[in-house]
């Protein structure tokens, strides 16, 4: 008699997943969490053998964290994003506040100087770009912005007349301001004009509404249709949102950029792994190169504590800390 109500029960409760995508999105994470969390989450059942976490506990995330360091061979921080997946599906899907980790063996996390180019190989690879990607790249050197925080960027996010780029929800969720250099200014005016007109386009066509955060859309229907909330560097294709089915113009793919670099690399002849992160690398090292205090630079790229920053201070200590080899002394040349 009891079997119905519970083969009902059951029925009516979503998958494990998706009650894992479900709180999630509301807590307002990205489109990029969540699917890093729910692979990892999947890693970790099938790691088991394919049974519910709700049978698994703390031991079994030990292991599984030890056996990625150990076995694995994962960096430190694919471990810790592993962990932070697990420890959100324990605490905020299934309720359960796992023990402090003691156990877990830690990957190795070496400490590592960024890669940080010249001036004159800025100036080599800047100029193999063109387009949008050239605008993007030269915003990512002179502005310091991370990749994302930049195909992100609205259109009210930039204020031209005070020279400020809005830096909404970046890394942990802080804004920022950083400022608009001013020689991107009008090729950045320029490149508006553009999408304002695919913009116009959109609408025409019945279309031109963008994906709006913390669900804005529901409290200002018509707002995702407005110019301001349009991304400054949109697709060039319309998509479906995997989170609602809505067709919509997203931005820039990162991956797009990223490649744009790597030949813009190979091309001017560079041999450091450079990648789009590193125009934020090289923006704080000039920066400091170039006289500015260690406190401004901290609040021009959004570090919550000055320590991150502090490990560009490398350049200051030019040649092995100031000292001047003896070899150089003897003037041998």
């Amino acid at each position: 008699m009891n079997s119905i109500p519970a083969r009902l029960e059951a029925a009516a409760t979503p998958r494990l997943l998706d009650q894992v995508r479900g709180k999630i999105r509301l807590k307002h994470y990205s489109l990029r969490t969540e699917q890093t969390y729910v692979d990892w989450i999947k890693r970790f059942i099938r790691h088991f053998g394919k049974r519910h976490p709700r049978d698994l506990g703390a031991a079994e995330v030990e292991a599984f964290l030890t056996h990625l360091a150990v076995v694995g061979r994962v960096a430190a921080s694919t471990q810790n994003q592993a962990k932070s997946a697990l420890l959100f599906l324990y605490r905020e899907v299934l309720g359960n506040e796992l023990p402090w980790l003691d156990n877990v063996e830690q990957a190795k996390a070496p400490r590592r100087l960024p890669v940080v180019l010249t001036r004159d190989e800025i100036h080599a690879v800047l100029s193999r770009f063109s387009g949008t990607h050239w605008l993007i790249a030269s915003l990512l050197y002179g502005t310091g912005l991370r990749l994302m925080e930049c195909l992100r960027l609205r259109v009210k996010d930039i204020e031209f007349a005070r020279g400020e780029i809005l830096v909404r929800d970046g890394k942990g969720f802080k804004d920022r301001v950083t400022m608009l250099p001013e020689l991107l200014s009008k090729p950045l005016e320029e490149h508006l004009s553009k999408v304002r007109a695919l913009h116009e386009r959109d609408v025409a066509d019945g279309g031109g509404e963008v994906f709006l955060p913390y669900a804005l859309s529901r409290k200002y229907p018509r707002a995702g249709r407005e110019w301001r909330w349009q991304f400054v560097f949109p697709s060039g294709a319309l998509s479906t949102d995997p989170r609602d089915g809505c067709i919509r113009r997203h931005h820039l793919q990162d991956q797009a950029v990223q490649r744009a670099m790597k030949q813009a690399v190979r091309d001017a002849g560079v041999v450091k792994p450079a990648t789009p992160h590193t125009l934020r690398h090289s923006f704080a090292t000039h920066l400091l190169e170039g006289g500015y205090d260690i406190r401004t630079v901290q609040e021009l790229l959004g570090h919550s504590d000055v320590s991150t920053t502090m490990i560009y201070t490398h350049v200051l200590n030019k040649g092995g800390r100031g000292v001047v080899s003896p070899i150089d002394r003897m003037g041998l040349a």
